[in-house]
């Protein structure tokens, strides 16, 4: 197979956050660029993108395909049937602490042309802020480092702490 046969990894991507999601006790949300091949509530929908809890708690006969994510699920205590193509999908993260992975636009099969690129405004009005336990450096910029160690002026002597 070459690069054009390939299937995108994105689905399967998904489906192995999903499991690290429920198998850690969090709640696993997907951000959604939406446009006239997704199916969900409209009023819902803020900025193009909608915001879903794909957890099993809020979802039923959740199905997380190749090509689409479909489940049944309540909005305003309304039941409706939700169908996402994988390739709408922007993000996937934990509820609780934000860590998941986000995607980069893929190309429609219709059109051939980007799916709603981001605007490069920096908009800071992003529907999904992933959260990394590193402190990250700016675009273009070095990694912070540690100041240089100053010479001691007085020997220190050294000291324990105690930890319970």
């Amino acid at each position: 197979m070459n690069d054009q046969e390939t299937t995108s990894t994105r689905p399967y991507l998904i489906r192995a956050l999903h499991e690290w999601c429920t198998d850690n006790g969090l709640t696993p949300y997907i951000a959604v660029r939406v446009d006239e091949s997704v199916q969900v509530p409209r009023e819902y929908v803020n900025g193009g993108e909608i915001v879903l809890n794909v957890g099993f708690d809020a979802t039923g006969s959740l199905q997380l395909g190749n090509d689409y994510i479909s489940f049944k699920a309540r909005f305003g205590g309304v039941a409706r049937d939700i169908v996402v193509p994988v390739d709408r999908v922007l993000a996937i993260y934990a509820r609780e602490n934000g860590q998941g992975m986000a995607f980069p636009p893929e190309t429609s099969p219709q059109t051939a042309q980007p799916v709603a690129p981001e605007p490069a405004s920096g908009d800071p009005a992003r529907v999904v802020q992933l959260v990394s336990s590193e402190p990250a450096a700016a675009p273009g910029e070095e990694p912070p480092q540690d100041p240089p160690p100053s010479p001691p002026t007085q020997p220190t002597r050294p000291a324990l702490k105690r930890v319970k």
